[in-house]
């Protein structure tokens, strides 16, 4: 049951690795950056978008430059399947974790909330404008707390396996004559 979880919360780590790596930074950077040079901010946005597709498509490809429009579509789009990732792993961890201290069920049932939030927020997003600075460092850090969770949670994984998720529920049984 443990490799179960754990194929859960690993890809929630490498998620909001990610979501707070990546999306978020790419975000404020533009929106930082529209404020004081608009082709500064879409020559760095640019950077960071190539640098990520080096990294992480290099399956596809295809390193053609992109319109800064395309570039902001496809990061917001990005920003709402790593969301969507997040939402679904997370709900498999809270359902999971049943049988684990409250503290540590609050906490993950917390993270879930959050996320929900950061999932809303990004799901009507159209453009990078939609998003509040406010938004952005919000979830930034809601991202580094759930993140911690997620950690906290492994930890006492590898140190308090509930007994009852290596053999199973105990039952009493009649003994024969």
């Amino acid at each position: 049951f443990i490799a179960v979880l754990r194929s859960f919360a690993v890809p929630q780590l490498d998620c909001l690795s990610w979501h707070s790596d990546l999306c978020l930074p790419q975000i404020e950077a533009f929106k930082q950056a529209f404020n004081q040079k608009l082709q500064e901010g879409q020559e760095k946005l640019h950077q960071m978008w190539l640098d990520w597709s080096r990294k992480y498509l290099k399956e596809s490809g295809d390193e053609s430059p992109a319109e800064p429009e395309e570039m902001e579509h496809l990061t917001l789009l990005m920003a709402r399947r790593i969301t969507q990732q997040l939402h679904l792993t997370c709900c498999g961890v809270v359902a999971a974790i049943q049988g684990l201290p409250c503290s540590l069920q609050d906490k993950l049932k917390q993270a879930l909330g959050a996320i929900e939030e950061l999932r809303a927020a990004f799901s009507v997003a159209n453009s990078f404008q939609d998003l509040s600075s406010s938004v952005l460092t919000r979830s930034q850090r809601e991202l580094a707390v759930i993140q911690e969770y997620m950690e906290e949670l492994l930890g006492y994984l590898r140190n308090n396996t509930p007994v009852s998720w290596l053999v199973g529920p105990f039952s009493p049984r009649e003994e024969e004559e």
